[in-house]
């Protein structure tokens, strides 16, 4: 259940609170769940936090080779096909969709786990909720549905129509609350734009993102809230996961639910702990998922280390800027480190529609050229300002409106046009 307490809790406590459920969770999987049987072999309780940082990571890689060792479910499901009610998929943007169950309970834990995120953005029993998404195999928004069901708000799925068909429909219910990826928020405006659809003026006051770091972007923010009326609340989770970060009121970054989970901020060569301020790789325990759970998952999102203290009052780790990227989209240009958000925070600020970003080499050297749907003038002030804010000459190229594909889900922008290398 929500736990106020928790959020603003002492750091000694909550860790204290993490190592007991960790001890939990390894009793309840071990020896039954066969993946980390073998991977973690006996384990002597109780579980202390020198050792557990001695723990090997778990990778997607190795759940993927797991699956296809044991299909359906993998080694990695600890309980028979019997037990569990809910499948879903990875939305395989990085290789072949990982299939991942939950029990009836560890299903519970993630619309618990939910109650975090809408209580931070304020949404109520007294709110309409629009889910604009699929409602596919892909987890998506399916566990914020079934949170905001428990929640006693109205739920309003937006499956099965295009993006005009949604909004209309969003205005009709008077929906207070919008539901989906910052791409699809600033594709929706762009659609009620076309058709003279006041979204402004609809009623809702709050929008809820995920699947890509734009909320925790300062000018991706902005424009979607400018649009909407509202205000815009980033959100983390992963279908492996479970639903761990979430904005408060004041919008600087996510917390991380440590209720739910441990996060470790590590270097991903070394895999020793970032200092506060450092960039590293976001590593997630899921504490509450016996059916399917992950041991210090490698999550391969790129995160900032940030302390335990907000203005907000919260006492959760805090990651400032959300979700920096992903390790395999860095692109290093003449030795500089490049990461679509960063390039996305200087676009979205200008006159400017949808992007892409472009890898191509020139010999051995790498490039990247931006593909705006702009004018001339300003890709080439875009241009400009990606040279003095990144310290590195990126290309721009002005498209016409309305040539690049537009998503949904999580957007994929960046193209790699490189080919073999010789």
């Amino acid at each position: 259940m929500y736990r106020r307490d928790l959020e603003t809790a002492p750091p000694d406590v909550i860790r204290a609170r993490q190592l007991a459920r960790l001890n939990d969770l390894l009793g309840a999987i071990l020896p039954q769940n066969g993946f980390y049987a073998q991977k973690l072999g006996p384990i002597a309780a109780p579980m202390s936090w020198e050792r557990f940082a001695r723990l090997p990571f778990t990778t997607k890689a190795e759940l993927a080779a797991d699956q296809a060792a044991v299909p359906p479910l993998g080694a990695i499901a600890t309980y028979p096909p019997g037990r569990y009610t809910t499948y879903h998929q990875t939305s395989g943007t990085t290789g072949r969709p990982l299939v991942v169950v939950d029990t009836a309970e560890s299903w519970a834990w993630w619309s618990e786990c939910w109650q975090y995120v809408y209580a931070a953005a304020g949404v109520t029993a007294g709110d309409r909720l629009f889910f604009a998404f699929g409602f596919g195999p892909f987890i998506g928004f399916w566990s914020a549905h079934e949170a905001a069901r428990r929640l006693g708000a109205m739920v309003v799925p937006g499956g099965g129509l295009d993006s005009r068909g949604r909004l209309e429909l969003l205005l009709r219910v008077q929906a207070t609350v919008l539901l989906c990826t910052p791409t699809y928020a600033l594709r929706l405006a762009e659609v009620a734009r076309e058709h003279g659809l006041p979204i402004r003026d609809s009623g809702v006051r709050v929008t809820i993102h995920a699947g890509e770091p734009g909320a925790s972007i300062p000018a991706v923010r902005a424009r979607i809230e400018d649009a909407w009326g509202a205000r815009a609340f980033d959100h983390a989770g992963g279908t492996e996961i479970g639903a761990y970060g979430y904005a408060c009121e004041r919008r600087e970054g996510l917390h991380v639910n440590e209720a739910e989970f441990i996060a470790e901020v590590l270097d991903p060569e070394s895999g020793d702990p970032c200092a506060d301020g450092a960039r590293g790789e976001l590593v997630i325990t899921s504490l509450g998922r016996a059916g399917w759970p992950v041991v210090r998952y490698r999550t391969g999102d790129v995160v900032v280390a940030g302390g335990r203290g907000c203005g907000c009052g919260r006492t959760f780790l805090t990651l400032p800027g959300g979700i920096v990227g992903r390790t395999d989209d860095l692109v290093v240009l003449r030795g500089v480190n490049v990461y679509p958000s960063a390039v996305e925070a200087i676009v979205r600020a200008f006159d400017a529609g949808e992007f892409r970003l472009v890898r191509s080499r020139d010999g051995e050297r790498e490039e990247l050229t931006v593909e705006v749907e702009a004018s001339e003038e300003a890709a080439a002030a875009i241009a400009r300002a990606l040279r003095e804010r990144l310290a590195v000459r990126v290309q721009t190229r002005a498209v016409p409106a309305g040539s690049l594909p537009r998503f949904e889900l999580k957007a994929r922008r960046l193209v790699d046009a490189r080919g073999p290398q010789a």
